[in-house]
């Protein structure tokens, strides 16, 4: 066995490892070193620091140690270079004191902190991210990086990801791991985090707060929660301030409320924001905090903050994340006390306001009348909302004449203000990194159209960091002929999306759903990526069997799951592919009936209570008679659209649309080429167009065109894949199916 080996360090580049401080060894050279996966190493080139150490692939290098830039950054070998690596015993740290960014360390709690930091071996001088680890096994609980994930992007937004902190103080030895046990401070800055005395414990022993002494934002500083915050400030005012008029008639106010929306909206801001206009002392806790303590020690610290808010009256206590403590599935004793904390506190005069992003998951218990029985809702913002937001948040920033706020808040569809703040900033940093490449800083810097333009081909709305939602990037003009689909598809699924005040006008509500069948290959897909890019919506695609799970009641979640993110996410378009398999007709399924309860939950989604506003189904199939009637009738996929198999001269329409980046020799004629392809889909003509250029690299790798001879040889490749049996059922099904 080896006491250590000197390795060369070379970047890996693997996204599932960056910044989570891993490096990865042969397996062989960590059987060597005696070795297991999640083994803290000292790690020795221009300077020392630790790593948790993973394997490698088989096929990796010996003589490789394999680590990412920050790792590299922290040896001082940015260029590769020699390596020794040591085996280190697992000490826990004492205390962690970073330092970072004023805009990170003024919004991220020493609590959150200590939760992105778990599981990692840090050393003084390091550089470390706010990415949690992850990646190796037993690092911590999953539903803590989960909640700590969700946190750090409401409270930073897109730049969590990518922000890096410096380790300035540890105690303890030169490398140690991060656990629950260990205070986490930042340097100079307020509580620290960790179950040490008293007087530095915010959670277990001293007094909370998950937020920094920040000032509170003002009430013009939230644009869009005017509504709410005027109905929570009359509810406070009148219960802080107002007690005698409600004693003379004979009646009082609960101050208990739940505020929900999606995440990064401004939940808590408006809270505090209104705590300041009604002088109330606003005392923040983190749900997820509490909830990763025992539960003697949580029972504890609920009763005490309970006392805490009583004896501070005019006092709100505000919870973020309720639903770490109350959960809806198996509720346990943390929620019994909590219950009780908050039938006292309100009870006694002093208000609770809990917040969610996830209303179904908080038990339906704490909405009795006696604890929260007021609940707002702050919605996504829409295209106006957005723009209100911005121009709050560029109210500082010397902007260029010719940035379009109006275009920027009409391209951002699914942003919250938190998303919206991100975006902004990293125009700003796009913006002196232009000025500061060209070599010389104007005196009088400016933020350009271009900057934004940037920055939105980078920034996400926080609603799609856990689905497939992604903004299309082809428009209807990309579309060969279809003229008649893309009529209908205009009118039933932009026009609701873009001019909704039209159909509010006239008092007749928007088509829910269209159903596009065809023979395979016809570009149903291709279709929806186009006319969401066209209508600037997100797209949530989803495979028919994608929802459907052996264990019951999951099927059904998931089905609620899919619509909630689409709400959050409007305007959106949820793409149902193979809607078949989803969704056949009830009644005649094998499954032990999870099939038809699927088709019951879809049913209830696409025409039930809640409004599905600026959302659109669109299923797609080739077998429209396996689906369950009920799914077409109107209100639902109300629009049957039959995408049929292109003529000669759609066909050649495909071919221009598919060679528009091509170099075509002159000579190739499509149009005579898209008469000659019968029998070929869509599908089959972009593949010829591919196969020609391919022919035309096989010929020589110095082509500049492609010529008709490629044409020709692509063309006895590739082959027509319509069954003429199944396109003359489906124009049969057309006939007699569609107006």
């Amino acid at each position: 066995m080896a006491d250590d080996l000197t390795l060369t360090v070379t970047l890996r580049p693997a996204a599932l490892d960056a910044r989570r401080g891993i490096v990865r060894l042969h397996p062989e050279v960590m059987a060597a070193l005696a070795l297991r996966p999640g083994d803290p190493v000292r790690l020795t080139g221009a300077r020392t620091t630790a790593g948790l150490v993973a394997r490698a692939e088989a096929s990796a290098s010996r003589a490789l140690l394999y680590a990412d830039d920050l790792i590299l950054g922290n040896l001082g070998l940015r260029d590769g270079g020699q390596v020794t690596v040591t085996p280190a015993p697992v000490v826990e740290a004492r205390r962690v004191t970073l330092t970072g960014p004023v805009e990170i360390v003024a919004v991220v709690s020493p609590e959150m902190l200590r939760l992105a930091l778990l599981g990692k071996v840090v050393s003084t001088g390091d550089d470390v991210s706010l990415l949690p680890q992850d990646v190796l096994p037993g690092a911590a609980d999953r539903g803590l990086v989960e909640a700590a994930r969700r946190s750090l992007a409401n409270r930073v937004g897109y730049a969590w990801t990518s922000a890096l902190l410096t380790v300035t103080e540890l105690s303890g030895p030169d490398a140690a791991l991060v656990t629950m046990d260990t205070v986490v401070a930042w340097q100079d800055g307020p509580v620290t985090a960790g179950p040490t005395p008293a007087a530095v414990s915010p959670v277990t022993g001293a007094p909370a707060s998950t937020d920094p002494e920040v000032p509170p934002p003002g009430l013009d500083d939230l644009p869009g929660l005017r509504a709410q915050a005027k109905e929570l400030e009359e509810l406070l005012d009148l219960g802080f301030n107002h007690g005698e008029v409600l004693a003379r008639l004979g009646t009082k106010v609960t101050l208990g409320v739940l505020i929900s929306g999606p995440s990064g909206s401004g939940k808590s801001a408006l809270v505090r924001a209104v705590g300041a206009e009604v002088g109330a002392k606003v005392h923040p806790v983190w749900g997820p905090e509490l909830a990763a303590l025992t539960n003697n020690a949580a029972a504890a610290r609920l009763r005490e903050l309970g006392r805490e808010v009583l004896a501070e009256r005019p006092a709100v206590l505000l919870i973020s994340d309720v639903e770490s403590l109350a959960p809806r599935e198996e509720p346990g004793p943390i929620s019994t006390v909590f219950r009780q904390v908050v039938a006292e506190t309100v009870a006694g005069g002093a208000a609770v306001i809990c917040t969610t992003s996830r209303p179904e998951s908080v038990d339906p218990a704490l909405r009795a009348p006696d604890l929260l029985a007021v609940q707002l809702t702050v919605p996504l913002p829409d295209a106006a909302m957005r723009r209100e937001q911005l121009g709050v948040l560029t109210r500082g920033m010397p902007l260029a004449e010719d940035v379009r706020l109006d275009d920027v808040a009409g391209r951002t569809p699914g942003f919250v203000a938190a998303d919206l703040g991100a975006l902004t900033r990293e125009a700003g940093v796009r913006a002196a990194l232009r000025h500061v490449g060209n070599g010389t800083v104007p005196d009088s810097p400016t933020v350009t159209m271009a900057d934004f333009e940037a920055a939105l081909d980078v920034v996400r709305p926080t609603s799609m960091a856990e689905s497939t939602l992604e903004v299309a990037e082809v428009t209807l003009d990309d579309v060969g002929d279809m003229v008649e689909v893309k009529q209908v598809l205009t009118e039933s699924v932009l026009w609701p999306l873009t001019y909704p005040d039209t159909f509010a006008r006239l008092g007749v509500s928007p088509p829910r759903g269209v159903l596009l069948y065809g023979p395979p290959g016809c570009g149903k897909t291709y279709l929806v990526k186009a006319i969401a890019g066209t209508g600037k919506a997100n797209v949530l695609s989803v495979k028919g069997a994608e929802l459907l799970s052996k264990w019951v009641g999951d099927s059904e979640r998931a089905v609620r799951e899919l619509f909630r993110r689409a709400r959050e996410a409007a305007p959106t378009l949820v793409f149902l592919d193979e809607v078949d398999a989803l969704a056949p007709t009830r009644g005649q399924a094998t499954d032990g009936g999870t099939a038809d309860r699927v088709v019951a939950a879809l049913l209830t989604e696409l025409d039930g209570v809640e409004d599905l506003r600026n959302v659109v189904v669109i299923g797609a199939t080739n077998r429209p008679d396996l689906i369950d009637p009920a799914l077409l009738r109107p209100g639902r996929l109300e629009r049957l659209v039959y995408v049929p198999p292109p003529d000669g001269e759609a066909r050649a329409a495909i071919l221009r649309a598919s060679a528009r980046s091509v170099p075509l020799d002159p000579a190739v004629d499509l149009d005579e080429l898209g008469a000659d392809l019968e029998g070929f889909s869509a599908a089959d003509c972009a593949a010829l167009i591919r196969e020609s250029a391919l022919a035309a690299m096989r010929d020589s790798l110095e082509a500049s065109t492609v010529t008709a001879a490629n044409v020709a040889a692509a063309r006895r490749r590739v082959r027509a894949s319509l069954d003429p049996t199944q396109v003359a059922w489906l124009e049969a099904y057309a006939e007699t199916h569609q107006p």
